[in-house]
């Protein structure tokens, strides 16, 4: 069967099994099943797939139409620029995590544009790193950094560790097997951030069916409400933050009311808290800064 023909083929049987983006996810597994870009599936239409090609790639199909993400059967997903190993012990990084990155980036620039002095290098930590993409994205942005990352699974700091020494930044970030930031002697950062899980267990009906039923459900879902973990994090964040310092949390529109009220509870703890849209106005990272020395 010819490359063309292959995914035509591919491309309506996604469509009949109701898979969104039944092109975009039909072309991502034939490229994985080849090795190749896009650009080659374009270029080489009339190249015929060998028999054990066609038996991987309706195997990737056939996955795919089960509600697997494609990205568990690629095992890979790109954030920030970074090619990551992504696995079911981990939920998958999107593009909506880059406005944490974009967060710290503007308020470490500010802070040099102002004039405001600064420890020799910035500390950070990356709480429940999952993959490392937070991690690894501010390592990139960040190379004279200590950073730190924490995660309660395992499973997931295995994947976090492999993806930093695929990109040699096995060095440069460290690791915790930690409940948040639960017993760890980190003080005086700079930034302390985060993806935690924010979805409501009384919203599960609204979660994609992909999501609640592969990716790792401590990754996706925060409590009764949502807001539990974060409630958790947000005191243990400012006892871990110099004065100045900034907590950045990735959120929904859902608990954007529900989180700030969270940051009100002492006067001497916070101030420029913010709930900050994504590109299509939704509220998406909450920020608040340590209150500085007087």
């Amino acid at each position: 069967m010819q490359l063309k023909e292959c995914l035509t083929s591919a491309i309506a049987r996604l469509t009949a099994e109701s898979v969104p983006s039944p092109r975009l996810n039909a072309e991502l597994l034939l490229m994985f099943t080849l090795g190749c870009d896009r650009a080659y599936l374009f270029a080489h239409p009339e190249r015929g797939l060998t028999a054990e090609e066609l038996v991987r790639y309706k195997a990737a199909l056939v996955e795919r139409a089960s509600g697997v993400p494609a990205q568990y059967i690629t095992g890979h997903q790109e954030f920030w620029g970074i090619d990551l190993i992504v696995t079911p012990a981990v939920l998958i990084p999107r593009p909506e995590t880059e406005h944490v990155i974009e967060t710290v980036l503007s308020h470490a620039s500010g802070e040099r544009a102002g004039g405001q002095e600064r420890p020799p290098h910035t500390r950070i930590v990356d709480v429940g790193t999952g993959s490392g993409a937070i991690a690894m994205a501010l390592a990139k942005e960040f190379p004279d950094a200590e950073i730190h990352a924490t995660d309660i699974s395992a499973a997931a700091l295995e994947v976090a560790r492999a993806n930093a020494a695929r990109h040699q930044l096995e060095n440069h970030i460290r690791f915790h097997q930690a409940d948040l930031l639960n017993g760890l002697a980190l003080t005086e950062l700079d930034f302390v951030v985060s993806n935690p899980p924010y979805v409501g267990e009384a919203e599960e009906d609204q979660v994609q069916f992909e999501v609640r039923k592969f990716e790792p459900r401590d990754a996706v879902f925060g409590g009764s409400t949502g807001i539990e973990v974060i409630a958790r994090l947000v005191p243990q964040a400012h006892a871990a933050l110099r004065p100045g310092g900034w907590l950045v949390m990735e959120i929904s529109g859902t608990i954007a009311t529900a989180v700030q009220p969270l940051f009100s509870t002492s006067q001497d703890a916070w101030e420029a808290v913010e709930v900050i849209p994504d590109l299509q106005s939704i509220p998406r990272v909450v920020q608040a800064q340590k209150l500085k020395s007087r």
